[in-house]
């Protein structure tokens, strides 16, 4: 009866044995960096990286735009209100009157009557500098 038990138990722990084996070599296929799981999710990781610093890079650029555009919003805003005061003082100057409007208007036709430019550049003067 001993001897029985004896082989029985032999056999159990041989079972057991090969049973490990072939787990621990498919655990070591699963967990393989090149094909299994283990290499999905060094891939992954590397990907995670990798848009952390673009997500960084990506706000980093967004603040930076969103301060130059209030910026040039508060600058606008500044624009408007001067042209709204100079349109407000421009209510202040009198009219001119009806015979003042046509003689101020014959004036610069008087002064657009030459018809030449008033700087020439000649072209023998440019080697003699």
């Amino acid at each position: 009866m001993d001897l029985i038990a004896d082989i029985l138990l032999t056999a159990g722990a041989v079972g057991a044995g090969v049973y490990c084996f072939v787990l621990g070599r498919r655990l070591n296929r699963f967990n393989d960096l090149e094909k299994g799981v283990g290499g999905a999710v060094a891939v992954l990781s590397a990907q995670v990286d990798d848009l952390t610093k673009t997500l960084s890079s990506a706000q980093a650029t967004a603040a930076n735009s969103a301060q130059t555009l209030t910026e040039l919003t508060q600058r606008a805003e500044e624009m408007s209100r001067k042209l709204e005061l100079q349109m407000a003082s421009l209510h202040d100057i009198p009219e001119v009157p009806q015979s003042n409007r046509q003689a101020v208007r014959s004036e610069p036709q008087a002064a657009q009557a030459p018809s030449e430019p008033m700087f020439v550049r000649h072209r023998g003067a440019e080697a003699h500098q």
